[in-house]
C-alpha cells in the first residue's frame, strides 16, 4: 500500500554508511544537504493521501490503493494519468526534480518485455522481474537506478585492469551472488533500492561474463557505502555566510549524486534478474529508456517552462516584450517547448503494444522527442540568459537589499513601478541566476545531458526505433525500383544488433 512521508523517512533511517565531504552522516533525513530532497520525496508520498491531490496521484487496483507512478501502463489513459501526476508533483513543489522514483521504475518494465531472453538460461529470472515489478507496486519503495561505473581504462577489457572498476560477481553462494565494484547513482543515499545493471555496450563475441549481471539492490544491505558529492543545498551557493534566498533553487532541488561502493555485497537469488547473460545485458542497455525516457523528457518540458517564465517576466517588467527581436527569442523558446510537448503528446496518442502486452509510448516519437529536447537545451539556456540580461551576474545578494545603509539605494535602482518593486525584482533575478548562471545551473545542464544516457545513445535509440521502411518504400515506388532493392534492409543474423536475438519488438507486437 502507499506509504506516508514519515514512513518513507523511517525507512531510510537504517544506519546506512553515508559520507558527505568525508564525514559520516548520522541521519540523511536531517542533514542540511539531503533534507530538502528528502522532504520533497516525503511530500510526494503525502500527496497520495492529501485530499487535494490523492485522486491524481493514486489508482485503485485489486482492492488496493497504489501510486500511479509505479503501476504498469496498459492503456493510453494510463500514460495520461502518469503525465498528470508528474505535472502535479512539479507544480506542487515549485521546481523540477529528476530522481524521485517514478522515472526509474519504468526501467524494470523494459526487462519485463524481455522475459523470453531471461528464460533462455533460467526461467526463475523472468519470474524474479515480475515479482519485483509487483513488489514495487505493492510496497511503494523509493526506487532508483544504478547504471554508471567508474570504468577505469576503457581501452582495456575489465579483466585486464583492476577488476573492480566495473561491478562484477566474485562468487556464488547458496544464498545468492556476492558482488564487488561501484556504481554512481543520484539519490541513492536517501532511496530504498536500485535496479543495478551493467553499462558495457559491446560484449563482442562473449556469451558469458561475470560483469553481465543485473539485480535489485536493497540499500540497507551490509557492505554498501555511499560516498556523496558535496551538495548545493546548505552550502548556500558556496559561501557559508550567504543566504539561501540568493540561491532559491539549489537550496531546495539539488539531488545529491552518490558513488555506491559494493564491498562484497550479498544479493539474494530472488533479487537477481540476470547473471552471466550478455544477451540480457545488451537487451537492457538497448531498451533501458523504452518507458523511462517519457518521464525525463516531461521534466525537460517543465524546465522549459521555468526558462520561459523567467525570461518573459524580465522582458515585461522592463518593457522589452514589445521589441521584435525580443519577441523572436521568446518565440524560439516557445517553439522548443511546444516541440517537446508535441512529441510527448504524440507518443501517447500513437502508443504501441510491447512484447509483454504493456502500452509503450511510440518509440520513434519518444526518442526523437528526447533528442529534440536535449540537443537544444544548452542553446535554449543561453537564449534565456540573453533575455534575462546581464543583471543576473551583477545584482547584489539579499543582505545588500536589507541592510539599513544600502537598502534605500537598492529600492531606488531596482524598483521600476508599483507593480515591480525592488524585492520582487531581486527574487526574480535570484531565481533566474540559480536557474541559468550558478554552479547549480551548470551541474544541472551536465546532468541533463548525460543522466538519460550520452547523446550518441539518444541517436542510437532513434536509429533502432525509426521505421526506415516507410521512406524506403516511398522512394522504391516513386522511382519504380524492383523488389530486390528492399533486401538487406533488416539487420542480418550475427551482426550484433538487438534483432539478432529478439527481432523488432514494435513489428512483433503489431503482427
Amino acid at each position: 500500500m502507499i506509504r506516508t512521508g514519515e514512513q518513507y523517512r523511517d525507512s531510510i533511517r537504517d544506519n546506512r554508511e553515508v559520507y558527505m565531504n568525508g564525514e559520516r552522516v548520522k541521519d540523511v533525513t536531517a542533514h542540511p544537504m539531503f533534507k530538502p530532497l528528502v522532504d520533497i520525496r516525503a511530500r510526494i508520498y503525502d500527496m497520495a493521501h492529501d485530499p487535494a491531490t490523492r485522486d491524481v496521484m493514486t489508482v485503485e487496483q485489486n482492492g488496493e490503493t497504489n501510486a500511479i507512478g509505479n503501476t504498469l501502463p496498459y492503456t493510453q489513459e494510463d500514460w495520461w494519468a502518469k503525465r498528470r501526476a508528474t505535472d502535479t508533483v512539479l507544480e506542487d513543489v515549485g521546481g523540477v526534480v529528476t530522481r524521485v522514483g517514478d522515472e526509474t521504475v519504468g526501467e524494470m518494465w523494459s526487462l519485463y518485455d524481455g522475459q523470453d531472453i531471461l528464460a533462455e538460461i533460467d526461467p526463475q529470472w523472468a519470474k524474479n522481474i515480475e515479482n519485483h515489478i509487483h513488489q514495487a507496486i505493492r510496497d511503494d519503495p523509493f526506487h532508483v537506478s544504478a547504471n554508471t561505473d567508474p570504468k577505469g581504462d576503457r581501452s582495456l577489457a575489465p579483466q585486464d585492469q583492476d577488476p573492480d572498476m566495473l561491478l562484477h560477481v566474485v562468487k556464488e553462494t547458496d544464498a545468492g551472488i556476492v558482488v564487488r565494484g561501484a556504481k554512481y547513482e543520484t539519490a541513492a543515499a536517501y532511496a530504498n533500492q536500485a535496479f543495478t545493471k551493467p553499462t558495457i555496450a559491446n560484449w563482442g563475441n562473449e556469451a558469458l561474463s561475470d560483469y553481465a549481471v543485473g539485480f535489485i539492490c536493497d540499500f540497507n544491505s551490509p557492505g554498501l557505502k555511499f560516498i556523496c558529492r558535496g551538495g548545493f543545498a546548505g552550502a548556500r551557493g558556496g559561501c557559508p555566510r550567504a543566504d539561501h534566498r540568493d540561491y532559491p533553487l539549489s537550496n531546495k532541488f539539488d539531488e545529491v549524486d552518490t558513488i555506491v561502493i559494493f564491498d562484497n555485497v550479498l544479493i539474494p537469488w530472488e533479487n537477481v534478474l540476470f547473471y552471466r547473460h550478455t544477451k540480457a545485458a545488451t537487451f537492457i542497455r538497448a531498451t533501458l529508456h523504452r518507458y523511462s525516457a517519457f518521464a525525463f523528457v516531461q521534466r525537460t518540458l517543465k524546465t522549459a517552462d521555468q526558462m520561459i517564465g523567467a525570461a518573459l517576466f524580465n522582458a515585461r517588467q522592463t518593457g522589452l516584450e514589445k521589441q521584435p527581436a525580443v519577441q523572436e527569442k521568446l518565440a524560439t523558446l516557445a517553439t522548443w517547448r511546444e516541440g517537446i510537448n508535441a512529441h510527448l503528446t504524440a507518443a501517447i496518442a500513437l502508443g504501441e503494444r510491447s512484447p509483454a502486452g504493456l502500452m509503450m509510448p511510440n518509440q520513434s516519437l519518444l526518442m526523437t522527442g528526447r533528442v529534440h529536447a536535449m540537443t537544444n537545451l544548452p542553446t535554449m539556456m543561453h537564449l534565456a540568459r540573453e533575455l534575462v540580461g546581464g543583471q543576473i551576474c551583477v545584482t547584489p545578494n539579499v543582505a545588500t537589499f536589507e541592510a539599513p545603509e544600502t537598502k534605500p539605494w537598492m529600492d531606488k535602482y531596482y524598483s521600476i513601478n508599483e507593480n515591480w518593486v525592488a524585492e520582487d525584482r531581486r527574487k526574480l533575478l535570484a531565481y533566474a541566476r540559480d536557474l541559468l548562471n550558478s554552479d547549480y545551473a551548470g551541474h544541472r545542464l551536465t546532468f541533463q545531458l548525460f543522466a538519460q544516457a550520452p547523446p550518441f545513445a539518444h541517436l542510437g535509440a532513434v536509429y533502432r526505433n525509426f521505421d526506415w521502411d516507410v521512406p524506403l518504400n516511398f522512394v522504391k515506388e516513386g522511382a519504380d525500383l524492383s523488389d530486390n532493392v528492399m533486401s538487406g534492409v533488416k539487420p542480418k543474423d550475427g551482426d550484433g544488433s538487438i534483432a539478432q536475438w529478439y527481432g523488432d519488438p514494435v513489428r512483433k507486437a503489431a503482427e
